[in-house]
């Protein structure tokens, strides 16, 4: 799938998003960094193309859609950052001369991206918003997120060997493999458009493969079969 390079914004209020999105995000680490955004608008428009959803709502909820995170992790989760987010973003679309019937579809997208309670996606765009930011969390891109927050919080390698139901995040326990096992292997089933069920799959799939593999390696078990001469 490719992206329409053709901003379904003029360049100032696009760019000004841009701008903002990275200015919020560009303390929060490498898994939730300015990048992470930046992924979460590309796979929203791209997934937005194919499914004839509003593209401008798209882009102005993606770039936005994480700009409450700083003041959930300050709160250690006291604060819901979509939530947040939403509100932030009023007066920032209000700025950028939004119409209110706008904004409301925006914040909408952005408020229930987390779907949290009664935080349902309900339009098109917000579903879209949903999956593609589900989707930053798994396949490839996912694996090597969850590697760089666990390097964030000094985490080690690997811990197959522990009951990961009984382990806590944001501690050294909290290890790319719990990640994949409490969280990451969840996501296929959370998807709320065929499209993002068809990708989900496809980047499950190599999840699996590759965590097998860490676990051979990390007990010497991938020398089996192997020849030595």
């Amino acid at each position: 799938m490719t992206v329409d390079s053709k901003s379904p914004l003029d360049t100032r209020t696009l760019n000004t998003l841009k701008k903002i999105s990275a200015e919020y995000c560009e303390n929060e680490g490498g898994s939730h960094g300015p990048d992470h955004s930046e992924r979460v608008y590309m796979m929203s428009l791209t997934m937005g193309s194919r499914l004839d959803a509003r593209l401008d709502v798209l882009t102005a909820a993606s770039l936005l859609h994480d700009i409450g995170r700083r003041f959930e992790s300050e709160s250690r989760g006291e604060i819901c950052h979509a939530r947040k987010g939403a509100e932030m973003a009023v007066d920032i679309l209000k700025d950028l001369r939004f119409s209110e019937q706008d904004i409301s579809k925006i914040t909408h997208c952005i408020r229930s991206h987390r779907y949290r309670g009664r935080d349902k996606p309900e339009s098109l765009e917000a579903k879209i918003l949903f999956d593609a930011d589900k989707l930053d969390s798994i396949g490839a891109i996912g694996i090597g997120r969850a590697f760089l927050f666990a390097g964030q919080i000094g985490s080690k390698l690997h811990d197959a060997e522990i009951d990961h139901t009984q382990t806590l995040s944001y501690t050294v326990e909290d290890t790319a493999y719990r990640e994949f096992q409490v969280k990451m292997s969840r996501v296929r089933d959370q998807m709320l458009t065929d499209l993002g069920r068809v990708l989900a799959e496809r980047r499950h799939r190599f999840m699996e493969v590759f965590f097998d593999e860490l676990n051979r390696e990390m007990y010497g078990s991938d020398i089996n079969g192997t020849n030595h001469s």
